[in-house]
């Protein structure tokens, strides 16, 4: 059985579960505590992060590298494009969304509010805070720039490029930092990603004393 170590609140755990339930690669979710540094959990991966899935016998670790892994030997439903110049684009968004959306507002907001606290390290830092929230505007601006030119982030299909943006955003939106009415084009992206199959697992999601607000499992948000 196929297994993916994950974090049900980290981007790049549910960017593979998005890829996974897209291609219809069935995984069983082992929830790891990778700040604990379980000798097993550190033996599949030295580097101490997640996500790491567990496919036949081997161990993949890196989510980009895991996804490109997965679109090489499941290639359909396709998540690259064919062409050269499309592939660069997408990689290009992927890295966006993973370095720096992920350093200007995924670690300034859900970081400094849930993980601080399941890791036990004190209160949120509120110059971080302030700084994510900030910083958000800018992205989803920027998105709705993309979205104006463009059906899909990277281009005329979906692909990974949108299953990195809605990672990062759907745990956004679980702690209730996404301002949705800021463009209309980047909630009805967002709408289109959330209502496919392979989203649902994500919907279910419940973070102990983190509780999802009342629209966060909701289609017509």
């Amino acid at each position: 059985m196929n297994r993916l170590y994950h974090v049900p609140l980290s981007p790049f755990c549910r960017k593979v579960r998005l890829v996974l339930a897209e291609k219809k690669i069935e995984a069983e979710l082992v929830e790891e505590r990778y700040w604990e540094r379980d000798p097993d959990f550190m033996r599949r991966n030295p580097a101490g992060k997640v996500p790491i899935l567990r496919l036949g016998e081997m161990n993949l670790a890196e989510s980009s590298a895991i996804c490109e892994y997965l679109e090489e030997v499941y290639p359909t439903p396709a998540l690259m494009p064919k062409d050269v110049e499309g592939r660069y684009e997408v990689r290009r968004l992927v890295s966006w969304f993973d370095d720096k959306f992920h350093q200007e507002v995924t670690s300034n907001l859900l970081y400094e509010r849930v993980n601080r606290k399941l890791m036990k390290g004190g209160y949120p830092v509120s110059a971080n805070v302030k700084a994510g929230s900030k910083g958000i505007k800018y992205h989803l601006d920027y998105m709705a720039w993309l979205l104006d030119r463009r059906r899909w982030l990277a281009g005329d299909a979906m692909t990974l490029a949108d299953f990195t943006a809605a990672a990062h955003l759907s745990c956004l939106d679980y702690t209730s930092d996404v301002d949705w009415n800021r463009s209309a084009v980047v909630k009805d992206w967002y709408a289109k990603i959330k209502s496919r199959p392979a989203f649902r697992s994500l919907l279910v999601d419940q973070v102990p004393g983190f509780p999802q607000p009342a629209h966060y499992a909701d289609l017509d948000f």
